[in-house]
């Protein structure tokens, strides 16, 4: 079978003949050559080399090129041509992984071959070279026709080694929209419980790689093993009986379709913050699950504690804090009314505006996308609340168009008016005041203009 690989970017072929001119070997491999036989090479491009690290070190630093010692003791290397890094790695097989994530030591080797079946899937153990062609010992290329995720190899020692290849297979399998082969599945579901070894930041950072994948809901209901070995929080909501004429879906699958859902809404651009907000809004249900007489399922508090799980899931994984802070924000408030009346968008501005500084307006639209992708997870009645929620959409847009205040520096009057009209020191109190002129105009409609704003401070209890 023959396959159409790109020419390769002039500076990654300037690293080849660079390695090669001075009579070491070497490759493309990895990540270029796997998306260049699907049609869509990257612009990242990795090298292995039969040179030794010190040996490219110096064959590139000679042909004027900046190297950095990125990893020197596994054999890397980093050359930056023409504004391009480029990892170039050793041939190398790898040791023990004591710790079921790295190696305790390498190994370095003369053959290419014996490099690409340390790697982790076939798909990602191809080598490329412009004049040799295509070396692809394990049958990675016909895994990607078959669109198949493939362990290199006996599966059960991949993973064995590095327990994230667990997530990786997910990952890839998502992006590709793959399906993992069966010895592979097997062995992966059988290591999935070795993630509780594997730093809390790198399972972070897989899952925001299925994140923007679009198919996190795939994920979830494909690898239910994986996920939650990877949060597992999410263990106590999968055959969770919510016993509410609402829902329709045990918590798990609910949280299966809003997570599909948001997809839906936001036509596969869901922000960060969104896609972790509704993965995890109702984390806490099973902890605040209660009957009343007639044994219905009720959930006093969950978005409040759900928002400070959803914190402490998001912080463990390094994810960024304004992400963390938007994500809890619209998990605190996803069952917060909105209506299309005027107090209640001020209201609901005003509350994002407090939790989130400076991202209120989005953060009210971002909670409009919740709540319609919560609205498509639940029984089939309630869906119709997301036509509901244009209307408020359209009147929150109205709303801010009139230039609604969203915190006291919104507000027509300022510190300075509340000190000369109430003969106030500059402290707490003027704050008090201000708050409350606030409250005021978002409460009880009064216009935030000069004259009304003074009157009330000059006349108002």
């Amino acid at each position: 079978m023959a396959y159409r690989i790109p020419e390769l970017p002039a500076y990654a072929a300037a690293v080849l003949d660079t390695l090669e001119s001075a009579g070491f070997e070497a490759w493309v491999v990895g990540g270029w050559v796997r998306d260049a036989l699907l049609g869509s090479a990257s612009h990242d491009v990795d090298v292995c080399t039969a040179a030794p690290w010190s040996e490219s070190e110096r064959v590139l630093r000679a042909a004027g090129f900046a190297v950095h010692r990125t990893g020197a003791a596994h054999g890397t290397v980093t050359v930056v041509v023409d504004g391009r890094p480029i990892e170039v790695t050793t041939y190398r097989v790898d040791g023990t992984y004591s710790d079921a994530r790295h190696p305790d030591a390498v190994r370095f080797v003369s053959n290419v071959r014996e490099d690409l079946a340390r790697r982790d899937f076939t798909i990602n153990a191809m080598a490329y070279h412009p004049e040799r062609g295509l070396l692809d010992a394990f049958g990675g290329a016909g895994d990607l026709a078959a669109g198949l995720v493939r362990a290199v190899g006996d599966p059960r020692a991949r993973f064995d080694e590095d327990a994230l290849r667990v997530l990786r297979a997910v990952r890839f399998a998502a992006r590709y929209g793959f399906d993992v082969e069966e010895a592979t599945h097997a062995a992966l579901t059988e290591f999935a419980p070795r993630l509780a070894r594997i730093a809390q930041e790198r399972i972070g950072q897989e899952l925001t790689g299925i994140f923007a994948t679009g198919r996190m809901a795939w994920a979830l209901a494909r690898e239910r093993a994986v996920m939650v070995c990877a949060i597992p929080e999410l263990s106590p909501l999968v055959d969770f009986d919510q016993n509410s004429p609402y829902h329709a879906f045990d918590a798990y699958e609910h949280t299966i379709r809003v997570v599909s859902g948001a997809e839906c809404v936001t036509a596969g651009c869901a922000g960060q913050a969104l896609r972790w907000a509704v993965l995890l809004h109702d984390i806490a249900k099973p902890e605040t699950y209660s009957e009343d007489v007639s044994g219905r399922g009720h959930f006093f508090g969950h978005p409040e504690l759900g928002a400070r799980k959803a914190a402490a899931i998001m912080r463990r994984m390094a994810i960024p804090a304004e992400i963390v802070r938007e994500a809890c924000a619209l998990v605190s408030l996803h069952d917060y009314p909105m209506t299309v009346q005027t107090r209640s968008l001020r209201r609901t501005i005003l509350r994002c505006e407090e939790l989130c500084p400076g991202r209120g307006e989005a953060l009210a639209f971002e909670l409009l996308n919740l709540k319609r992708a919560d609205a498509l997870g639940k029984a089939l009645p309630c869906r119709s609340y997301c036509s509901e929620l244009d209307a408020v959409s359209t009147a929150l847009r109205r709303e801010l168009r009139a230039a609604a205040p969203l915190c006291v520096r919104d507000l027509a009057v300022n510190g300075s008016d509340v000190i000369r009209e109430r003969g106030l020191e500059p402290g707490p109190d003027v704050g008090m005041v201000l708050e409350g002129l606030l409250a005021a105009v978002v409460e009880d409609g009064i216009p935030n203009t000069r004259d009304d704003l003074m009157e009330l401070l000059r006349f108002g209890g």
